[in-house]
């Protein structure tokens, strides 16, 4: 996540405490909906997952299939390790790696949001390309697009059996509409196991970008694409994030 100069990220300094930000149970249905979509195309033996972070949805997915997974962040890799240490783990950058070899499908989980401009979108969408196999398919899914995207507020967290807890607020805003980006806003209160309370306010911007920009950026790096719709959320406007969308595609 991109901070302010000077401030701390919580991907980088607090990894260890993921779980109880986001814990693994949270991900069950939405692993079983993209391993669907990744065997839109035929059979799925390997798999990439670009921008991995704590590796809670290959905790679903490794059981389907053998995972190879990226991430920017060796913090959050030493968690998925301990979650996944049956999978392989790189570090990378989503738009610049190259493996030299190809799989038969490639996963971009939300951490697709932190290309904030159409080049590092293509970026990471060139390296889902030149990593699948002819006729593979790679599913990619933001949190939002541009044609649906409403302000909203979250919050929640976890206790943990070590004695630590967290709580967060998250509020995720467009500032400057049409300029292309979000503003995203966590604000975290930890309490460690000796019952000292730590706040942290992480502040970062993301890429927000219209379905057919996400499509026509898609087709410029070669893949046939389309769309796939998740059912309206049950939740109020301002009450959590809008229905999300997944782009499907394929590789010729």
């Amino acid at each position: 996540m991109k901070t302010p100069e000077g401030q701390t990220s919580f991907y980088d300094d607090y990894a260890d405490w993921w779980l109880l930000l986001s814990p693994v149970e949270d991900y069950a249905d939405e692993a079983a909906s993209y391993l669907e979509l990744l065997r839109r195309h035929g059979p799925v033996k390997s798999v990439l997952e670009l921008g991995s972070g704590g590796g809670n949805v290959a905790w679903y997915l490794k059981r389907h299939a053998d995972l190879t997974l990226v991430d920017l962040s060796p913090a959050m890799l030493a968690e998925s390790r301990k979650l996944n240490p049956e999978c392989e783990h790189i570090a990378g950058d989503m738009r610049d790696l190259r493996l030299d070899r190809t799989f038969d499908a490639v996963f971009v989980h939300d951490a697709i949001g932190f290309m904030t401009s159409r080049a590092d979108l293509e970026a990471a969408m060139r390296t889902a390309f030149v990593h699948l196999k002819p006729g593979g398919a790679a599913v990619f899914c933001p949190d939002f697009v541009e044609d649906d995207f409403v302000p909203y507020t979250d919050c929640g967290g976890e206790d943990g059996a070590d004695g630590r807890a967290l709580r967060y607020l998250e509020w995720v805003d467009d500032p400057t509409p049409g300029d292309g980006k979000v503003r995203w806003v966590f604000q975290f209160v930890m309490r460690h196991a000796d019952g000292r309370i730590e706040t942290l306010l992480d502040d970062g911007e993301g890429g927000l970008f219209s379905e057919a920009q996400w499509l026509d950026a898609l087709r410029a790096v070669g893949f046939e694409a389309d769309i796939h719709r998740n059912p309206a959320p049950e939740n109020t406007p301002g009450e959590g994030p809008p229905g999300q969308v997944q782009f499907v595609a394929r590789k010729p």
